[in-house]
Protein backbone atom coordinates (compact mmCIF):
# COMPACT_ATOMS: atom_id res chain seq x y z
CA UNK A 1 0.00 0.00 0.00
CA UNK A 2 1.45 3.32 -1.07
CA UNK A 3 2.26 5.95 1.56
CA UNK A 4 1.20 8.61 -0.95
CA UNK A 5 -2.06 7.45 -2.53
CA UNK A 6 -3.38 9.28 -5.58
CA UNK A 7 -5.67 12.28 -5.20
CA UNK A 8 -8.73 10.25 -6.29
CA UNK A 9 -8.71 8.68 -2.81
CA UNK A 10 -8.60 11.99 -0.94
CA UNK A 11 -11.78 12.93 0.92
CA UNK A 12 -12.31 16.69 0.44
CA UNK A 13 -12.33 18.68 3.65
CA UNK A 14 -15.77 20.11 2.95
CA UNK A 15 -17.23 16.65 2.38
CA UNK A 16 -15.66 15.22 5.51
CA UNK A 17 -17.10 18.03 7.58
CA UNK A 18 -20.64 18.04 6.17
CA UNK A 19 -21.47 14.54 5.02
CA UNK A 20 -22.86 12.05 7.55
CA UNK A 21 -20.10 9.80 8.79
CA UNK A 22 -21.03 6.21 9.40
CA UNK A 23 -18.42 3.57 10.15
CA UNK A 24 -17.89 0.62 12.46
CA UNK A 25 -15.09 -0.11 14.90
CA UNK A 26 -14.40 -3.51 16.41
CA UNK A 27 -12.44 -3.34 19.66
CA UNK A 28 -10.07 -5.99 21.02
CA UNK A 29 -9.96 -5.24 24.78
CA UNK A 30 -8.00 -8.41 25.60
CA UNK A 31 -6.05 -8.46 22.35
CA UNK A 32 -5.52 -11.98 21.07
CA UNK A 33 -5.73 -13.54 24.56
CA UNK A 34 -8.20 -16.42 24.71
CA UNK A 35 -9.14 -19.23 27.06
CA UNK A 36 -9.59 -21.60 24.11
CA UNK A 37 -7.11 -22.99 21.62
CA UNK A 38 -9.21 -23.44 18.49
CA UNK A 39 -7.09 -25.08 15.82
CA UNK A 40 -8.19 -22.69 13.07
CA UNK A 41 -7.98 -19.39 14.98
CA UNK A 42 -6.27 -16.73 12.87
CA UNK A 43 -5.93 -14.35 15.82
CA UNK A 44 -3.96 -16.22 18.48
CA UNK A 45 -0.77 -15.69 16.48
CA UNK A 46 -1.07 -11.88 16.78
CA UNK A 47 0.70 -12.24 20.14
CA UNK A 48 3.88 -13.19 18.29
CA UNK A 49 3.52 -11.16 15.11
CA UNK A 50 6.62 -9.03 14.51
CA UNK A 51 5.56 -5.39 14.62
CA UNK A 52 2.04 -6.33 15.68
CA UNK A 53 0.02 -5.36 18.76
CA UNK A 54 1.54 -8.09 20.93
CA UNK A 55 -0.01 -9.36 24.18
CA UNK A 56 -1.77 -7.08 26.66
CA UNK A 57 -5.07 -5.64 27.85
CA UNK A 58 -6.66 -2.29 26.96
CA UNK A 59 -5.73 0.35 29.51
CA UNK A 60 -8.24 2.85 30.85
CA UNK A 61 -6.73 5.79 28.95
CA UNK A 62 -6.93 3.89 25.65
CA UNK A 63 -10.51 2.84 26.40
CA UNK A 64 -11.60 6.41 27.10
CA UNK A 65 -9.92 7.75 23.96
CA UNK A 66 -11.61 5.07 21.90
CA UNK A 67 -15.11 5.55 23.34
CA UNK A 68 -14.92 9.34 23.13
CA UNK A 69 -13.56 9.42 19.56
CA UNK A 70 -15.85 6.74 18.21
CA UNK A 71 -18.98 8.49 19.49
CA UNK A 72 -17.71 11.85 18.27
CA UNK A 73 -16.69 10.51 14.88
CA UNK A 74 -19.99 8.85 13.92
CA UNK A 75 -22.45 11.59 13.01
CA UNK A 76 -25.50 9.38 12.41
CA UNK A 77 -28.04 8.52 15.11
CA UNK A 78 -26.57 5.14 16.08
CA UNK A 79 -23.12 3.99 17.22
CA UNK A 80 -22.50 0.24 17.53
CA UNK A 81 -19.60 -0.94 19.67
CA UNK A 82 -18.37 -4.45 18.93
CA UNK A 83 -16.20 -6.17 21.53
CA UNK A 84 -14.24 -9.12 20.26
CA UNK A 85 -10.94 -10.95 20.66
CA UNK A 86 -9.41 -13.28 21.42
CA UNK A 87 -12.02 -13.67 24.10
CA UNK A 88 -13.45 -10.36 25.35
CA UNK A 89 -15.04 -11.79 28.51
CA UNK A 90 -11.51 -12.30 29.90
CA UNK A 91 -11.61 -8.61 30.83
CA UNK A 92 -14.37 -9.27 33.34
CA UNK A 93 -17.63 -7.45 34.02
CA UNK A 94 -15.90 -4.50 35.72
CA UNK A 95 -14.27 -3.49 32.43
CA UNK A 96 -17.61 -3.34 30.65
CA UNK A 97 -19.13 -1.39 33.50
CA UNK A 98 -16.48 1.24 32.67
CA UNK A 99 -17.46 0.96 29.01
CA UNK A 100 -21.11 1.68 29.73
CA UNK A 101 -20.23 4.58 32.05
CA UNK A 102 -17.99 6.18 29.40
CA UNK A 103 -20.64 5.74 26.74
CA UNK A 104 -23.13 7.59 28.92
CA UNK A 105 -20.56 10.30 29.56
CA UNK A 106 -19.84 10.99 25.89
CA UNK A 107 -23.13 10.14 24.18
CA UNK A 108 -24.61 12.93 22.06
CA UNK A 109 -28.22 13.97 22.62
CA UNK A 110 -30.51 11.67 20.66
CA UNK A 111 -27.71 9.31 19.70
CA UNK A 112 -28.36 5.60 20.29
CA UNK A 113 -25.46 3.57 21.69
CA UNK A 114 -25.50 -0.19 21.17
CA UNK A 115 -23.08 -2.90 22.24
CA UNK A 116 -22.45 -6.38 20.92
CA UNK A 117 -20.00 -8.90 22.28
CA UNK A 118 -18.63 -11.92 20.42
CA UNK A 119 -17.81 -14.74 22.81
CA UNK A 120 -17.04 -18.44 22.93
CA UNK A 121 -19.55 -18.59 25.80
CA UNK A 122 -17.38 -20.60 28.19
CA UNK A 123 -17.20 -17.90 30.90
CA UNK A 124 -20.87 -16.91 30.78
CA UNK A 125 -22.39 -17.34 34.23
CA UNK A 126 -25.33 -15.84 36.14
CA UNK A 127 -23.53 -12.54 36.78
CA UNK A 128 -22.54 -12.16 33.15
CA UNK A 129 -26.05 -12.97 31.94
CA UNK A 130 -27.58 -10.41 34.32
CA UNK A 131 -25.11 -7.71 33.25
CA UNK A 132 -25.62 -8.35 29.54
CA UNK A 133 -29.39 -8.23 29.91
CA UNK A 134 -29.40 -5.11 32.08
CA UNK A 135 -27.20 -3.24 29.62
CA UNK A 136 -28.86 -4.54 26.44
CA UNK A 137 -25.77 -6.20 24.99
CA UNK A 138 -26.33 -8.32 21.90
CA UNK A 139 -24.23 -11.47 22.18
CA UNK A 140 -22.63 -13.35 19.32
CA UNK A 141 -22.11 -16.96 20.38
CA UNK A 142 -19.42 -18.95 18.57
CA UNK A 143 -20.50 -22.55 18.00
CA UNK A 144 -19.70 -24.83 15.08
CA UNK A 145 -22.56 -27.30 15.19
CA UNK A 146 -23.45 -30.47 17.13
CA UNK A 147 -21.13 -31.75 19.84
CA UNK A 148 -18.90 -33.96 17.70
CA UNK A 149 -18.48 -31.22 15.07
CA UNK A 150 -17.88 -28.42 17.56
CA UNK A 151 -15.41 -30.35 19.70
CA UNK A 152 -13.31 -31.40 16.72
CA UNK A 153 -11.50 -28.04 16.63
CA UNK A 154 -12.89 -25.79 19.39
CA UNK A 155 -10.98 -27.03 22.41
CA UNK A 156 -9.57 -25.59 25.63
CA UNK A 157 -5.92 -24.77 26.29
CA UNK A 158 -5.68 -28.27 27.72
CA UNK A 159 -7.12 -29.77 24.54
CA UNK A 160 -10.43 -30.65 26.18
CA UNK A 161 -13.86 -30.33 24.51
CA UNK A 162 -15.88 -27.15 25.09
CA UNK A 163 -19.33 -27.93 23.69
CA UNK A 164 -20.99 -28.60 27.04
CA UNK A 165 -19.67 -25.36 28.55
CA UNK A 166 -20.87 -23.36 25.53
CA UNK A 167 -24.34 -24.91 25.76
CA UNK A 168 -24.49 -24.07 29.47
CA UNK A 169 -23.67 -20.46 28.60
CA UNK A 170 -26.36 -20.46 25.89
CA UNK A 171 -28.97 -21.71 28.34
CA UNK A 172 -28.07 -18.95 30.80
CA UNK A 173 -28.44 -16.34 28.06
CA UNK A 174 -31.86 -17.74 27.19
CA UNK A 175 -32.96 -17.90 30.82
CA UNK A 176 -32.13 -14.23 31.36
CA UNK A 177 -33.59 -13.08 28.05
CA UNK A 178 -30.29 -11.98 26.54
CA UNK A 179 -30.50 -11.58 22.77
CA UNK A 180 -27.90 -13.70 21.01
CA UNK A 181 -26.87 -14.67 17.50
CA UNK A 182 -24.76 -17.63 16.46
CA UNK A 183 -21.51 -17.48 14.53
CA UNK A 184 -20.44 -20.73 12.92
CA UNK A 185 -17.11 -21.26 11.23
CA UNK A 186 -17.27 -23.49 8.16
CA UNK A 187 -14.09 -25.51 7.77
CA UNK A 188 -12.83 -28.74 6.31
CA UNK A 189 -14.38 -30.83 9.08
CA UNK A 190 -17.98 -29.58 9.02
CA UNK A 191 -18.49 -28.37 5.43
CA UNK A 192 -19.73 -31.81 4.35
CA UNK A 193 -22.43 -31.79 7.05
CA UNK A 194 -24.45 -28.66 6.26
CA UNK A 195 -27.85 -29.97 7.33
CA UNK A 196 -26.52 -31.45 10.58
CA UNK A 197 -25.01 -28.07 11.41
CA UNK A 198 -27.96 -25.95 10.30
CA UNK A 199 -30.65 -28.07 11.91
CA UNK A 200 -28.74 -28.20 15.17
CA UNK A 201 -28.48 -24.40 15.26
CA UNK A 202 -32.15 -23.92 14.42
CA UNK A 203 -33.88 -26.79 16.17
CA UNK A 204 -31.72 -27.56 19.20
CA UNK A 205 -30.08 -24.23 19.96
CA UNK A 206 -32.99 -22.16 18.68
CA UNK A 207 -30.91 -19.59 16.85
CA UNK A 208 -32.87 -17.14 14.70
CA UNK A 209 -29.87 -15.17 13.42
CA UNK A 210 -27.17 -17.36 11.92
CA UNK A 211 -23.81 -16.20 10.62
CA UNK A 212 -21.58 -18.56 8.66
CA UNK A 213 -17.93 -17.68 8.15
CA UNK A 214 -15.66 -19.73 5.84
CA UNK A 215 -12.27 -20.61 7.28
CA UNK A 216 -9.67 -19.73 4.66
CA UNK A 217 -6.08 -19.36 5.83
CA UNK A 218 -2.94 -19.41 3.74
CA UNK A 219 -0.17 -21.53 5.18
CA UNK A 220 1.89 -18.38 5.80
CA UNK A 221 -0.94 -16.35 7.39
CA UNK A 222 0.88 -15.98 10.71
CA UNK A 223 3.60 -13.79 9.21
CA UNK A 224 2.56 -12.65 5.71
CA UNK A 225 -0.07 -9.94 5.33
CA UNK A 226 -2.83 -10.22 2.70
CA UNK A 227 -1.77 -9.02 -0.76
CA UNK A 228 1.90 -9.21 0.28
CA UNK A 229 2.38 -12.76 -0.94
CA UNK A 230 4.57 -13.60 -3.92
CA UNK A 231 2.29 -13.36 -6.97
CA UNK A 232 4.56 -15.69 -8.93
CA UNK A 233 3.74 -18.55 -6.57
CA UNK A 234 -0.06 -18.28 -6.77
CA UNK A 235 -1.69 -21.46 -8.11
CA UNK A 236 -4.37 -21.64 -10.80
CA UNK A 237 -7.92 -21.97 -9.48
CA UNK A 238 -9.03 -25.60 -9.30
CA UNK A 239 -5.49 -26.98 -9.40
CA UNK A 240 -4.40 -29.47 -6.69
CA UNK A 241 -2.57 -26.84 -4.54
CA UNK A 242 -5.86 -24.96 -4.12
CA UNK A 243 -7.30 -27.78 -2.03
CA UNK A 244 -6.53 -28.42 1.65
CA UNK A 245 -4.69 -31.64 2.39
CA UNK A 246 -2.58 -31.59 -0.77
CA UNK A 247 1.16 -31.73 0.05
CA UNK A 248 1.70 -28.46 -1.86
CA UNK A 249 -1.52 -26.78 -0.75
CA UNK A 250 -1.42 -23.00 -0.26
CA UNK A 251 -3.94 -23.26 2.60
CA UNK A 252 -3.92 -24.84 6.04
CA UNK A 253 -5.27 -28.34 6.50
CA UNK A 254 -8.36 -27.05 8.32
CA UNK A 255 -9.33 -24.49 5.64
CA UNK A 256 -12.60 -25.21 3.88
CA UNK A 257 -12.35 -26.83 0.47
CA UNK A 258 -13.93 -24.63 -2.26
CA UNK A 259 -15.98 -27.49 -3.70
CA UNK A 260 -17.27 -28.50 -0.27
CA UNK A 261 -18.07 -24.90 0.67
CA UNK A 262 -20.20 -24.56 -2.45
CA UNK A 263 -22.05 -27.71 -1.41
CA UNK A 264 -22.52 -26.30 2.11
CA UNK A 265 -23.95 -23.00 0.85
CA UNK A 266 -26.37 -24.70 -1.53
CA UNK A 267 -27.71 -27.12 1.06
CA UNK A 268 -28.20 -24.43 3.71
CA UNK A 269 -29.88 -22.18 1.14
CA UNK A 270 -32.33 -24.93 0.21
CA UNK A 271 -33.16 -25.65 3.84
CA UNK A 272 -33.61 -21.96 4.64
CA UNK A 273 -35.84 -21.13 1.68
CA UNK A 274 -37.90 -24.29 2.22
CA UNK A 275 -38.48 -23.86 5.96
CA UNK A 276 -37.15 -20.62 7.41
CA UNK A 277 -37.76 -17.62 5.15
CA UNK A 278 -39.16 -14.97 7.46
CA UNK A 279 -38.33 -17.06 10.52
CA UNK A 280 -34.55 -17.04 10.63
CA UNK A 281 -31.94 -14.61 9.35
CA UNK A 282 -29.08 -16.44 7.62
CA UNK A 283 -26.39 -13.94 6.63
CA UNK A 284 -25.49 -15.10 3.12
CA UNK A 285 -29.11 -15.99 2.25
CA UNK A 286 -30.71 -12.74 3.35
CA UNK A 287 -28.09 -10.57 1.70
CA UNK A 288 -28.52 -12.32 -1.66
CA UNK A 289 -32.26 -11.63 -1.60
CA UNK A 290 -31.63 -8.05 -0.46
CA UNK A 291 -29.24 -7.46 -3.34
CA UNK A 292 -31.86 -8.66 -5.81
CA UNK A 293 -34.29 -6.24 -4.20
CA UNK A 294 -31.94 -3.42 -5.10
CA UNK A 295 -30.57 -3.05 -1.59
CA UNK A 296 -26.86 -2.97 -0.72
CA UNK A 297 -25.19 -6.09 0.61
CA UNK A 298 -25.80 -6.61 4.32
CA UNK A 299 -22.36 -8.18 4.82
CA UNK A 300 -19.04 -6.63 3.87
CA UNK A 301 -17.63 -9.53 1.86
CA UNK A 302 -20.32 -9.19 -0.82
CA UNK A 303 -20.16 -5.38 -1.00
CA UNK A 304 -18.57 -3.62 -3.95
CA UNK A 305 -16.16 -1.74 -1.68
CA UNK A 306 -15.04 -2.00 1.94
CA UNK A 307 -12.93 -0.05 4.42
CA UNK A 308 -15.48 1.30 6.90
CA UNK A 309 -14.98 -1.51 9.42
CA UNK A 310 -11.74 -0.94 11.31
CA UNK A 311 -10.19 -2.68 14.31
CA UNK A 312 -8.96 -0.97 17.46
CA UNK A 313 -6.41 -3.13 19.25
CA UNK A 314 -5.81 -3.24 23.00
CA UNK A 315 -2.80 -0.91 22.62
CA UNK A 316 -4.79 1.73 20.73
CA UNK A 317 -3.52 0.72 17.30
CA UNK A 318 -6.06 1.07 14.50
CA UNK A 319 -5.97 -1.37 11.57
CA UNK A 320 -7.80 -1.48 8.24
CA UNK A 321 -9.82 -4.61 9.08
CA UNK A 322 -10.07 -7.52 11.49
CA UNK A 323 -8.25 -9.76 8.99
CA UNK A 324 -5.59 -7.13 8.30
CA UNK A 325 -3.98 -6.74 11.72
CA UNK A 326 -0.46 -6.63 10.30
CA UNK A 327 2.07 -3.76 10.44
CA UNK A 328 1.44 -3.06 6.75
CA UNK A 329 -2.17 -2.10 7.50
CA UNK A 330 -1.74 -0.11 10.70
CA UNK A 331 -3.43 3.27 10.26
CA UNK A 332 -2.47 4.98 13.51
CA UNK A 333 -3.33 5.17 17.20
CA UNK A 334 -6.49 6.44 18.91
CA UNK A 335 -4.34 8.27 21.45
CA UNK A 336 -2.74 10.47 18.82
CA UNK A 337 -5.29 10.75 16.00
CA UNK A 338 -9.06 11.06 15.76
CA UNK A 339 -10.60 7.71 14.88
CA UNK A 340 -12.81 9.18 12.13
CA UNK A 341 -9.79 10.87 10.54
CA UNK A 342 -8.07 7.49 10.31
CA UNK A 343 -11.15 5.78 8.86
CA UNK A 344 -11.60 8.47 6.19
CA UNK A 345 -7.92 8.99 5.49
CA UNK A 346 -6.76 8.67 1.85
CA UNK A 347 -4.89 5.51 2.80
CA UNK A 348 -7.97 3.76 4.19
CA UNK A 349 -10.23 5.08 1.41
CA UNK A 350 -7.83 3.53 -1.09
CA UNK A 351 -7.94 0.27 0.87
CA UNK A 352 -11.72 0.27 0.54
CA UNK A 353 -11.77 0.98 -3.19
CA UNK A 354 -9.02 -1.55 -3.89
CA UNK A 355 -11.65 -4.24 -3.32
CA UNK A 356 -13.27 -3.40 -6.67
CA UNK A 357 -10.34 -1.72 -8.43
CA UNK A 358 -8.15 -4.83 -8.14
CA UNK A 359 -10.67 -7.34 -9.50
CA UNK A 360 -9.29 -9.47 -12.34
CA UNK A 361 -11.00 -9.40 -15.73
CA UNK A 362 -12.28 -12.92 -15.05
CA UNK A 363 -14.44 -11.46 -12.26
CA UNK A 364 -15.51 -8.39 -14.24
CA UNK A 365 -16.90 -10.67 -16.97
CA UNK A 366 -18.66 -12.98 -14.51
CA UNK A 367 -22.46 -13.13 -14.58
CA UNK A 368 -22.44 -13.07 -10.77
CA UNK A 369 -20.23 -10.00 -10.37
CA UNK A 370 -22.88 -7.90 -8.60
CA UNK A 371 -23.78 -10.77 -6.26
CA UNK A 372 -20.18 -11.50 -5.27
CA UNK A 373 -17.86 -8.54 -5.98
CA UNK A 374 -14.91 -10.89 -5.53
CA UNK A 375 -15.80 -11.62 -1.89
CA UNK A 376 -13.13 -10.77 0.72
CA UNK A 377 -9.80 -9.48 -0.69
CA UNK A 378 -7.90 -11.49 1.94
CA UNK A 379 -8.91 -14.63 0.03
CA UNK A 380 -7.71 -13.49 -3.40
CA UNK A 381 -4.56 -15.56 -3.64
CA UNK A 382 -5.12 -17.81 -6.65
CA UNK A 383 -4.92 -17.20 -10.38
CA UNK A 384 -7.73 -17.17 -12.92
CA UNK A 385 -7.86 -19.98 -15.51
CA UNK A 386 -5.92 -17.72 -17.92
CA UNK A 387 -3.25 -16.92 -15.30
CA UNK A 388 -4.27 -13.49 -14.00
CA UNK A 389 -3.56 -13.13 -10.25
CA UNK A 390 -6.07 -11.88 -7.70
CA UNK A 391 -8.87 -14.43 -7.96
CA UNK A 392 -10.67 -15.50 -4.80
CA UNK A 393 -9.73 -18.95 -3.48
CA UNK A 394 -13.45 -19.64 -2.97
CA UNK A 395 -14.48 -18.64 -6.50
CA UNK A 396 -15.64 -22.18 -7.45
CA UNK A 397 -17.84 -22.25 -4.35
CA UNK A 398 -19.53 -18.96 -5.15
CA UNK A 399 -20.08 -19.82 -8.80
CA UNK A 400 -21.79 -23.03 -7.72
CA UNK A 401 -23.88 -21.30 -5.06
CA UNK A 402 -25.01 -18.33 -7.14
CA UNK A 403 -25.92 -20.52 -10.12
CA UNK A 404 -28.06 -22.55 -7.73
CA UNK A 405 -29.60 -19.77 -5.63
CA UNK A 406 -29.89 -16.61 -7.75
CA UNK A 407 -33.03 -17.69 -9.67
CA UNK A 408 -34.89 -18.33 -6.40
CA UNK A 409 -33.52 -15.17 -4.77
CA UNK A 410 -34.71 -13.12 -7.72
CA UNK A 411 -38.12 -14.79 -7.67
CA UNK A 412 -38.50 -13.90 -3.97
CA UNK A 413 -37.53 -10.32 -4.77
CA UNK A 414 -40.12 -10.18 -7.58
CA UNK A 415 -42.83 -11.60 -5.32
CA UNK A 416 -42.03 -8.88 -2.80
CA UNK A 417 -42.47 -6.30 -5.55
CA UNK A 418 -38.88 -5.13 -5.25
CA UNK A 419 -37.37 -6.38 -8.52
CA UNK A 420 -38.37 -6.36 -12.20
CA UNK A 421 -39.55 -9.75 -13.41
CA UNK A 422 -37.55 -9.34 -16.63
CA UNK A 423 -34.21 -9.05 -14.87
CA UNK A 424 -31.87 -11.62 -16.46
CA UNK A 425 -30.93 -14.45 -14.17
CA UNK A 426 -28.90 -17.59 -14.87
CA UNK A 427 -30.77 -20.69 -15.95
Amino acid sequence: MSDAPPDKYHVPEWLGARAPRRFHAMAKPAGAACNLDCAYCFYLSKHDLAGGPGPGHMRDDVLECFVRDYIAGVTTDEVVFTWQGGEPTLRGIAFYEKVVALQRKYAKPGQRIENDLQTNGVLIDEDWAKFLKANRFLVGLSIDGPKDVHDALRVSKQGKPTFDAVMTGAQLLKRHGVSFNTLTCVHRYNATRPLDVYRFLRRELGSTYLQFIPIVERCDFRSVAPAHWDAATLPITGSPPTHPGHPESVVTEWSVDPDEYGYFLCKVWDEWQRRDVGKAFVNFCETLVAQHMGEPSQICVFSETCGKGVVVEHDGGVYSCDHYVYPEYRLGDVRSAALADLVFSPRQVKFGYDKSDALPQYCRRCEFLTDCWGECPKNRFVRTPDGEPGLNYLCPAFKKFFAHAVPTAHRIAVELGAAPAAHPVPK
